[in-house]
């Protein structure tokens, strides 16, 4: 009886600890919203039509958890989705502005709950992270990701030693599910060291395309790389991983967690396997902590550049291992580039740190 009611208590603090980093809101500031909203409703559509397979099917992500405290729901998440691509559709038929664009008609349509970022949690990983040692407490962290561009050639050599895998032959034929109840396959068995010492024969895996060192460290950090091989163009997008957590303390090549691949249409963002992925845009799609916030969140953030200010609409479609128990921390899906310096040269006017909020399409009231 005593354990059970230490455990109880545990979760009540727990709880209570996760419960002040968000509060109901309204911003402040009528700014102008800048949000190219085809792209967010193609988002918003691809996700909708994932949360659809309810929650039986990915009960991981298909909630609103610890914002349900303040009436938020799948169904309310979805219907938000859903009332974006209605506005998009029909103010694109009526050849006008969106308005969603408009400050005054999200306000009216929309609740907004403001979110505060974790910062004693984010204290243990600032050591050797000024952003996080100097995380304000009004604002999320943002960092960015990008889909890496690649060259890449079909065979191993000096230039391309390192191989993209598809998924091991032992479970080809197998579901998630199955095979994440046998750990002695293949998936399981190696980390990202040893693969990188001693390549897998092509027995046990077949080498999709071969990369450099640098590019398969970005495709296994972006999840989703875009090769030029052979003078043909193909995507690649991250299939399942051998289980070992990402370690946050580590740099991105000192990892152990690896990631086998899968040659896709379009650019992917979540999906608990390869087999159903939601599509993703750049500029209005997010990364986060799903498995605490719930997928498919429509969030809107204040954009604070050096000469103005802005808002952006986006949504949380996206997760990562560096977003494990990660309530400080939101990435920004910023482009597509051919590392990171052609990346960072792109992108070092966005900011930092952003203030967050959720937004929930408005409940009709009783008649």
């Amino acid at each position: 009886m005593y354990q059970l009611f230490f455990v109880l208590v545990l979760l009540f603090f727990s709880v209570s600890s996760v419960a002040r980093l968000f509060e109901p809101q309204l911003p402040t500031q009528a700014l102008t919203i800048n949000t190219n909203t085809e792209k967010l409703c193609q988002v918003a559509a691809s996700t909708s039509a994932y949360l659809q397979r309810g929650f039986e099917y990915d009960p991981n992500v298909n909630h609103a958890n610890v914002l349900k405290q303040f009436g938020v729901s799948s169904d309310r998440i979805k219907a938000t989705l859903d009332f974006i691509c209605q506005i998009t559709q029909e103010d694109k038929a009526r050849n006008q502005a969106s308005r969603l664009n408009s400050f005054a008609f999200i306000e009216q349509h929309f609740e907004f709950i403001r979110w505060y970022p974790d910062g004693e949690n984010a204290q243990r990983f600032a050591a050797k992270k000024p952003l996080l040692a100097n995380l304000p407490n009004d604002r999320l962290l943002m960092t960015k990701y990008y889909v890496h561009l690649a060259k890449g050639h079909s065979t191993p050599s000096v230039d391309f030693p390192h191989a993209l895998y598809a998924l091991p032959f032992d479970e080809s034929d197998l579901t998630l599910d199955q095979a994440n109840e046998q750990p002695g396959l293949t998936r399981f068995q190696f980390g990202k060291q040893a693969i990188l010492q001693q390549p897998l024969s092509a027995d046990i895996a077949k080498p999709l395309v071969y990369l450099s060192r640098s590019d398969l460290e970005s495709a296994l950090l972006q999840g989703t790389v875009v090769v030029d091989s052979d003078k043909t163009q193909t995507v690649y997008n991250v299939h399942r991983n051998n289980a070992i957590a990402y370690d946050r303390n580590l740099k991105p090549e000192q990892q152990q967690r690896y990631w086998y691949f899968k040659q896709v249409e379009g650019i992917l963002g979540y999906g608990k396997d390869a087999e159903f992925k939601i599509t993703v845009q750049p500029e209005v799609t997010f990364a986060g902590d799903l498995y605490q916030l719930g997928l498919g969140h429509l969030l809107l953030s204040q954009f604070n550049f050096k000469q103005h200010q802005e808002y952006r609409l986006g949504i949380l479609a996206d997760t990562g291992g560096a977003f494990d128990d990660n309530l400080y921390q939101l990435d920004y899906l910023a482009g597509s580039y051919h590392g990171f310096a052609e990346y960072a040269a792109a992108n070092r006017h966005l900011p930092d740190y952003i203030n967050v909020w959720f937004m929930v399409l408005k409940q009709p009231q009783p008649q």
